[in-house]
Order: structure tokens, then sequence, then C-alpha cells
């Protein structure tokens, strides 16, 4: 049985680049997986590769990960899904007002688009917006698989992070349902407001991104853009990835989640208003996760002191 196991383990290397490989294939032929039943299929499989030539307990807790990933986005992706169906009407303007207040009285987003969209000529910050919004559906997700393969306890740290933002951001998609800026341009509510998410992609020539668009616009529900979970998980990525760094490096990966907020605007996707709060549930998310984990930390402490 060591020998089997020790002869699997030797494979496991191979194997998950073997599996990387075929990801990588898929993605280029099918574009970014968006809906959660092939994140999560997807995801197993790396975690199925990476337990070869582990011993039964590693295998049965790696199912038991496997299953709390499933009830974490099952979970966000039903109660998203309702946010609109709990009899409280969507709300047209008041995100509209909140921007007007923080821009001193200017609508940004369609003056921002009278400024720098031209219809017939995609510019080069139009590439640039499409690719850092597409980081959105791999930034985020990279550390629920990698982390599991490397590392068990920091894989949790991440998923306390992670889930919290996930679920104080459903908890007010529900109480709050509200049009986004292309929506309430289309309502009247605002000047005329293009959704140019894709154009980037085209410009690149890029179909399968497009069809990952195509796919994530069918799957998310279209009301409940506050907090933005693009503009909050670019800053959870910042503050994880260079949470060790020096602080002058930390404050300049800061420009990520300010470009994807920049890029969201720009886009008609979000109001100035969705990515602050976005970046709020991230912070609030991270500091109950920190405090939990302290308190976890002083009992073990204490238990091995008595």
């Amino acid at each position: 049985m060591k020998a089997a196991e020790n002869s699997l383990g030797t494979l496991r290397p191979y194997v998950l680049l073997t599996y990387i490989a075929v990801f990588l294939w898929s993605i280029v032929e099918y574009g970014i997986p968006v809906d959660r039943i092939a994140v999560l299929l997807w995801m197993f499989g790396a975690f199925a590769c990476a337990s070869l030539g582990r011993n039964r307990e590693q295998v049965i807790q790696m199912l038991r990960d496997w299953a709390l990933m499933v009830v974490i986005y099952m979970a966000y992706d039903y109660s998203r899904g309702t946010a609109d169906q709990w009899g409280i009407g969507v709300n047209y303007t008041a995100l509209r007002d909140l921007d007007s207040l923080i821009t001193f009285g200017r609508e940004p987003i369609s003056g921002m688009q009278r400024r720098f969209y031209t219809p017939n000529d995609v510019k080069w910050y139009d590439v640039v917006g499409s690719v850092i919004y597409m980081t959105h559906f791999v930034f985020p997700v990279l550390p629920l698989v990698f982390l599991r393969i490397r590392n068990r306890a920091s894989w949790l740290h991440y998923v306390r992070r992670f889930s919290l933002t996930l679920g104080i951001s459903v908890f007010i998609f529900i109480i709050f349902p509200a049009a986004p800026p292309w929506m309430a341009s289309r309502e009247g509510y605002l000047p005329p407001i293009q959704r140019i998410t894709g154009r980037g992609w085209l410009e690149l020539h890029l179909k399968t991104v497009s069809k990952t668009l195509d796919r994530g616009a069918g799957v998310l529900n279209a009301v409940a853009p506050m907090p933005s979970l693009h503009a909050g998980m670019a800053l959870l990525v910042a503050l994880w990835f260079f949470r060790n760094c020096k602080p002058w490096i930390r404050i300049a990966a800061l420009a990520f989640p300010v470009a994807m907020l920049t890029a969201l605007v720009y886009f008609g996707e979000h109001f100035i208003i969705d990515g602050l709060a976005g970046w709020a549930v991230v912070l609030l998310a991270w500091f109950l996760a920190n405090k939990w984990e302290e308190r976890t930390a002083r009992k073990k402490v204490n238990s091995r002191t008595e």
C-alpha cells in the first residue's frame, strides 16, 4: 500500500502539469469557466490530481474541503439569484444620487463615455479595461485551488475572507436590489450609457472571451451590483498576495483594484459607490476573519497551558 502511494506520489507533479495544460487548452477553445458548476468541477479535478499518492485520511479531507466549496458557491449563487424575488423593488436612483454626491453634482459615467468612448474606434484603454475586467473570473479563484494543493492552513485563511465577502455581499444584494448604470440608463434614469465591457476583446479577436462574457451575463443577477464584487475581489486579491511585502509594494498593489473600479465605471457596469462599498465589505470581512483567527489562536494557547 505504501509503495503504491509513493508511486502515485511520484506521478503527481506530471498529472498536475497535464491538468494545467488541458485547462489552458479549454480556456482557449471554450473561454474561461464562469458558471459555478463548471468552476467546481475544474476545482475538483485539481484537488483530485493533487490527492494522488495521499493516504486515506488526506483524500477524505480533500473531499470535505471540496464539499465546503460546493456549499459556499451554491449558497452564494442561490442567494444572489433571488435578490430581486423578496418583494423589494429595484432601486434605480439611490446609487445614481450617491455618485452625484461623491462627484459634486456631476454624473461621472456618461461623462466618461462621452470623453473616451468612440463607437467605431477601439482604444488601447478599452483593451486594457477588458483584460482587467476579465481577471475577476481568474484571480480570486486561483488561491482556492493552488493554496489547497500547497498549504491547507493558508487555504483556510483565504477561504474565510473569500466566503465572508460573498456572504456580506449577498445580504446587501437581498435587502437592496438596485439597477446598474446601463440598466438605469435604459429605463431613462440616466443619460445614454453603453455597456461596452467586451469591446477590447473583440479588438484582440478573442472570440472565446466573448463567450465567457456572454455566459457570465447569463448566470449573474443584473440587479445585484451593490456592492461590486469585481471591485471587492480585486482588493481581496491585492491584499492577500501582497500582505507580506514591503509597505510601498502593498500600496502599489492597490493600483489593481483602482484600475478595476475605473474600468467598471467606464464600461457602465457599476457606479463608483458600488466599488467603494465592495472595498468596504472586503475590509470588514478581513477584520472579522482576523478577529476570529486571533481568538482561536488564544484558545489553543490557553488549552495547552492548562
